[in-house]
């Protein structure tokens, strides 16, 4: 399985990443950038009086190889 991971900063500037399991596995990095900057400007995710996903940081792709035993 393939998902996406979105990494970000909260307002206090800890780190926070957000994993996406079902989305186009052909995404570029520009595209990402702006949808990521888009989200943070949104201003939805909130925790505690402050902003989780303040400012983008990282987006990657992570890939899980499964072994089945039996």
């Amino acid at each position: 399985m393939r998902v996406l991971q979105l990494g970000f900063k909260t307002e206090s500037g800890k780190k926070r990443s957000l994993s996406l399991k079902y989305v186009d596995q052909n995404l570029d990095a520009a595209n990402v950038r702006k949808q990521m900057q888009a989200m943070a400007a949104a201003k939805l995710f909130m925790q505690d009086g402050e902003e989780v996903y303040f400012e983008p940081l990282s987006a990657k792709y992570v890939e899980t190889n499964e072994v089945p035993l039996f």
